[in-house]
Order: structure tokens, then sequence, then C-alpha cells
């Protein structure tokens, strides 16, 4: 069980650097394209990956045809859509301030459609976990975030809020009759067709050639790291201990995109990113100890 806490750690490190990715692509790639080209190396790695492991690109039952389309539909394709159209309307924490409200609408919808129990101790390390994470976004200052006001940007990122909370509950779903591999396979092969026509709309093809060797480099890291490795152990994580356990990892994410910002892009780390980190680091281990332990977490106790 120990592994399966080190890989969503080491997912949420992955999808951090995401962020670094990303704004290593700002200015010479669109959005819509960008968010193409990542889902479509992933799709090659993630199908070329599927074959070898299981000699063919496996069938899928009638039953689990609409959730895989759903799947690749909301975690894929409108999660980036979304996330894009929210970002060019306001800034890149304020957005990640909402987003870091995914756990506690995963925990809350588990309790409701998989009535997973919210225990009280289970309930405070969220809580704590996700104010670690709103300290580090805002840094420390909450209040002029929160000042600004809300508008068309904020409603698209909580969109995105919802689009990967649908994601991570219709994936525990699925789970129950096709392995993770193939589940974020065919999933990513949904959402790449999907957004490849807004991509084109943006005139994606024609600009290709034009793209520098930075830019390919970071869409192989957002399609091999942060989308292959990262959704396939995401959900491996959903499978072992539950939607509402692993969604607390994605907490993880705004501190490990912080830290690889400031060795890779030089940005400083603060007093408020050190506070944040303990207090999501509090939060996971609250929500993941074992029900009547008192200091044992659930990983070590299996």
């Amino acid at each position: 069980m120990l592994s399966v806490y080190l890989k969503l750690f080491m997912t949420a490190l992955f999808w951090g650097g995401t962020f670094v990715a990303g704004r290593m692509l700002a200015g010479h790639i669109t959005p819509c394209a960008a968010a193409f080209l990542r889902f479509a190396v992933a799709s090659g790695f993630l199908l070329l990956l599927t074959w070898k492991m299981e000699g063919r690109l496996p069938s899928v039952g009638r039953r689990q045809i609409l959730p895989l389309f759903l799947l690749g539909m909301t975690g894929i394709f409108s999660y980036n859509i979304f996330f894009f159209k929210g970002l060019e309307l306001i800034s890149a924490g304020r957005a990640a301030l909402i987003i870091a409200l995914n756990p506690i609408f995963i925990s809350v919808c588990s309790g409701l459609f998989f009535r997973e129990r919210l225990t009280v101790v289970k309930m405070a390390g969220i809580l704590i976990s996700v104010t670690g994470a709103v300290i580090v976004i805002s840094r420390g200052n909450l209040g002029a975030v929160l000042s600004e006001g809300a508008g068309l940007g904020e409603f698209y990122i909580f969109c995105c809020v919802l689009s990967w909370v649908a994601f991570s509950l219709i994936g525990k779903t699925v789970l129950s009759g096709i392995t993770p591999l193939i589940s974020v396979t065919y999933a990513s092969a949904v959402g790449a067709v999907a957004l490849f026509v807004p991509a084109y709309l943006e005139g994606m093809i024609p600009r290709m050639g034009e793209y520098t060797a930075l830019v390919w480099l970071s869409v192989v890291y957002l399609g091999l790291f942060g989308t292959v490795i990262g959704f396939i152990w995401y959900y491996e994580g959903i499978q072992a201990i539950g939607p509402t356990k692993a969604g607390l990892f994605i907490n993880f994410v705004p501190v490990s995109a912080i830290v690889l910002a400031f060795f890779i892009l030089g940005e400083p780390v603060t007093l408020s990113l050190l506070v944040g980190a303990v207090l999501v680091g509090c939060g996971v281990f609250l929500t993941n100890m074992r029900p009547g332990a008192r200091c044992v977490p659930a990983s070590s106790a299996t």
C-alpha cells in the first residue's frame, strides 16, 4: 500500500511540473493546440503500452463505452477547454485557488454516490490540506485574492473543478470492470480526438513547422509524465484507496509547482509555501489514518 501513496505523491509532482511546462509553452503555441498535442502524444504512448502489455487493443463491453467516452470528455476535453478559457480571463493563482476545491467536492460526492464514510478526522484532514493549498496559492494573502470579485473566468475554472470531479467519480465506476491502463488509454484517445477540432480552428496545422525544440520537449513532458504516468498512477490510487483519499493528493500539485518553478524558473520560495506544505502533509496524514487509530496511517497498517 505504501507504493500507492508514493505513486500518488509522484503524480502530484509530475502534475506540478505541467504548470512549468505550460509556462514554457506560453507565447509559442495556442492553448487548444497545446492541449491536443499533449493528449495526442499521450495517446500514442498509451496505445503502444497497451498493445505491448495486452498483445492487442482490448475490446470493452457495451456498458463501458459510455463511461469511457465520458472520461475523455470530462477529465480531458472539457477540463482543458475550461482551464484555458478561464486563464485567459483571470490569473493563474486565482484559478488555482478555485481548483483547490477539488478534494472537497470529490469527498462530498463520494459520500453521496458511493457512501464513503466521512469521519470527523477525515473531514478535518481535508480542511487542513485545502487550507494549506490555499495558503500556498494565495501566498499568504487570501484577502487580496478574494477581494477581486467573481466573473466569467471564475465560472470557467469552477467548471474545471466539476469536470475533474466527474472524471474521478466516473473512473471509480469504470475501474470495476477494466484496468487503469485501458481506461486511461481510451479516455485519452477520446479527449485527443475531441480537442483536435478547436486546435485545428486555432490554426495549429500551418504553425507546427514553427515550433521550437523547447516546445516539443514541453509537449512530450506533458504527454508522457503529466498524462501517461500521472493518470495511470492516479487511477491506481482511486482503485486502491478510493477517490476521496486519492483526490486529496491533488493538494500537493500547487506546492510541487512552486517548488519546481523555484528550481527551474528561479521563482522565490516563500514562508507561505513552507507553511502550506506542512498543512497539506498533515491533512494527508489525518485523512489516511485508520479509524480508531491514534497515530498509524492506513498505508503502514497493510
